[in-house]
This record gives structure tokens, sequence and C-alpha cells, in this order.
């Protein structure tokens, strides 16, 4: 099997230290992604709440990795 792209293997690792409680070392994008992955507005950036600006701040190339995740790596997020 093929290694995941790194912009997928970020975003899963920032959604499980989310859902672990944790304050993940993350970019604002990476943490939107995984945001979105979770479908979890409340783990938003502060200045990102509108999910809208959210959205459009992740830009085309990563909004198609999280629908990638939300499509074919679900099982690799514990409690998805």
């Amino acid at each position: 099997m093929a290694p995941l792209p790194w912009e997928i293997e970020k975003i899963i690792e920032v959604a499980r230290s989310l859902l672990a409680g944790g304050d993940p070392a993350a970019s604002t994008g990476e943490r939107i992604a995984a945001a979105f992955v979770l479908n979890r507005q409340d783990y938003l950036p502060p200045d990102y709440a509108d999910l809208i600006e959210a959205w459009d701040h992740l830009g085309s190339r990563w909004q198609q990795h999280v629908r990638t995740i939300k499509r074919e790596h679900r099982h690799c997020i514990p409690g998805l």
C-alpha cells in the first residue's frame, strides 16, 4: 500500500490530537481541515469561527484532502 500524502497524514494526526483533548502543533489550515474532517465547528481556530470563511481559507487542494479523508480514511481516526 502506498503511503498517504503528507498533508493527509498531518490532518489525520491533528484530528486524533483534537479528539484526545490535546492542543496539536498545527498550522491554522491543518486545524481547520481537521475540524471539518471531525465535523466539529468547536475545533475551528477562534479567528475562523465562520464555517464559510474557514472552508474558503483551506483552498481547493486542502478541501479535497478533507473530502478524501472523509471518504477513504475515516477508519484512521478512532471515534469517527
